[in-house]
């Protein structure tokens, strides 16, 4: 087993191995670390997991800059999220590098120095996360932490061949991070694999009374992809944006879906394109200048020049021209939520091109601007996406997609994430009843879509203690019944549901049937398929075939 210790000794080798110094801005002494690594108990889930935090987020003791040096304090406490990923045994190495008050797609805009990609350092590692994605692809951190108010935490995630994880709004915390567009920044997280990814983002989540946008997961959230999901893939005309070398791999990467096991439909997205615009040339702008715009009006020295005219220019929006753009992103999220009834998400390209440092010193607005094309509208319309490798390029480069989805899909959108880029999946949502079935509700049996249609997970196939019996009840369609009156353990599925679903899937349930207490082999307890003694007496019993597969296999029900 490698210890928090070595793991700690292999980042601090491979910093200077790599001899990137723009990717932090302030590096916690290693002798800090390795003390704090040899204290932590090996049970913690993050045990020894090397963090890198984005430099808009407090971590205690070290300076919060934004990338301006004059912005500067030292905060006494933890963001929240900081705080619960160290909490779950995540060591801190420092804080990375931005484009400055978070403001771009690029990862130059700093005075720390442009950000270079991590294996092509003449081209651009993305922003506004810029550090933090190349840490994790340079192999010095296991897990980083970014912001997304535009797509920072999935565009620098598709260059680098990352995940990037961007929940739904308020999920994660803002507590102790700087704001850009208060209502529309998320905490987001990079990592190699989802695995990985997700292991973070479930301890990240979760409402905190100190922010008040903050939320919690709801009552009816769907807790799995379907066996096989539908995606929406927009139409030709909606991609024009993309260089031919993207276009060709996100045609790739749609002629893939089928062996993934995921159907598709084209739909038209302009109306989400319109709506992205609006992040940086509508009056929704007005929400940088309230962040720090009085603060640059000082003129500081360390400013970025296009980051002060961004924000200051955000000071001119008309208070109706505000409540006119709110209006129109209500129109977009309804046409969202339209163009997306019955299917399961939405796959695009994460991004444009990849451009060089030197084309966007350039050009510094226009190319930022193309690079948001496809992520800007998503925050804007209460959209949660995760950003995963695509096919690549015909020349081996990287390219990224997301998979985007409302509010609270979460767990659909990394599913089916996993999918498309052959990843193992994880969970992230941990809320739940876990169910047991044991007949039509089996997969492959007729009432099986009763779950899938309520998002139920599947966890695996299980039996119960040896304190059961099994009847076939002579229905139609064919179900057995489940009595805690016998001497046998009867094979079945475990399943969690929502709790709200749960309330639903109860109702539905015919006569005799009902959901009581079960104990499994384990010794768990969980809800499960019960019948009343009296049909089960007048019933067949099955028991000695253990299962009602079994059963039916044998008998050709």
């Amino acid at each position: 087993m490698t210890t928090a210790t070595d793991r700690v000794l292999l980042a601090y080798k491979r910093i200077a191995e790599v001899d990137r110094p723009e990717v932090w801005i302030a590096l916690r002494d290693e002798a800090d670390v390795l003390a704090e690594a040899a204290g932590l108990d090996e049970s913690l889930p993050l045990y020894g997991t090397v963090l890198a935090v984005k430099d808009n987020i407090d971590v205690a003791g070290l300076p919060t800059t934004a990338a301006c040096p004059e912005f500067a304090r030292t905060p006494d406490v933890d963001a929240t999220v900081v705080g619960r990923l160290r909490a779950a045994g995540a060591l801190v190495l420092g804080k990375t590098n931005l484009d400055q008050f978070a403001t771009g797609l690029v990862g130059t805009r700093s005075p720390y120095g442009a950000v270079r990609h991590a294996h092509d350092p003449e081209k651009i590692s993305g922003g506004s996360s810029s550090g933090s994605a190349t840490a994790v692809a340079l192999g010095i951190v296991d897990i980083a932490l970014g912001t997304d108010t535009a797509g920072s935490g999935r565009v620098p995630a598709a260059f680098a061949s990352l995940v990037g994880i961007k929940p739904t709004l308020g999920l994660v915390p803002n507590t102790g991070v700087v704001p850009a567009c208060v209502d529309y920044d998320a905490v987001t997280v990079f990592a190699a694999d989802i695995a990985t990814a997700t292991a973070a983002m479930a301890i990240m989540i979760g409402a905190d009374t100190a922010d008040p946008r903050s939320r919690a997961w709801p009552a009816t959230v769907p807790l799995s992809a379907p066996p096989r999901p539908r995606v929406a893939v927009p139409r030709a005309e909606d991609l024009v944006a993309l260089c031919p070398e993207y276009t060709e791999a996100f045609e790739l990467t749609v002629a893939g879906l089928d062996a993934a096991g995921i159907d598709h439909e084209i739909v038209d997205i302009s109306m989400l394109l319109d709506a992205a615009v609006l992040l940086y040339d509508g009056a929704i702008v007005a929400q940088r200048y309230a962040a720090v715009g009085e603060f640059l009006e000082g003129a500081p020295d360390g400013a970025d020049p296009t980051v002060s005219r961004i924000v200051m220019g955000a000071k001119d929006p008309a208070a109706h021209a505000y409540v006119d753009d709110l209006s129109t992103l209500l129109a977009a999220k309804a046409y969202a939520a339209s163009i997306l009834d019955g299917l399961d998400g939405l796959l695009l390209p994460t991004t444009t091109e990849h451009p060089t440092i030197a084309a966007v010193q350039a050009d510094p607005l226009g190319i930022n601007r193309r690079l948001g094309t496809f992520t800007n509208f998503c925050n804007l319309l209460d959209m949660a996406a995760v950003a995963v490798p695509g096919a690549r390029t015909t020349v081996g480069e990287p390219f990224g997609v997301m998979v985007v989805g409302p509010a609270f899909t979460d767990q659909v959108l990394l599913d089916i994430g996993a999918a498309v880029a052959d990843q193992d999946t994880a969970v992230l949502v941990q809320d739940g009843v876990d169910v047991l079935v044991v007949g039509a509700h089996l997969r492959g049996f007729p009432l099986n879509g009763q779950l899938v249609e309520r998002g139920a997970r599947f966890l695996g196939e299980v039996s119960t203690s040896a304190d059961y019996r099994l009847v076939d009840l002579g229905t139609t369609p064919p179900k057995p019944g489940l009595v805690r009156s016998g001497s046998a353990a009867i094979a079945g599925e475990l399943y969690r549901m929502a709790p709200a679903h749960l309330g639903t899937f109860l109702a539905a349930l015919p006569a005799p049937m009902g959901l009581g207490p079960v104990t499994l082999s384990d010794g768990r307890e969980v809800v499960g398929f019960m019948c009343a003694v009296d049909a089960a007496e007048a019933g067949t019993d099955i028991t000695e075939f253990g299962g009602w597969r079994a059963y039916t296999a044998n008998r050709g029900v």
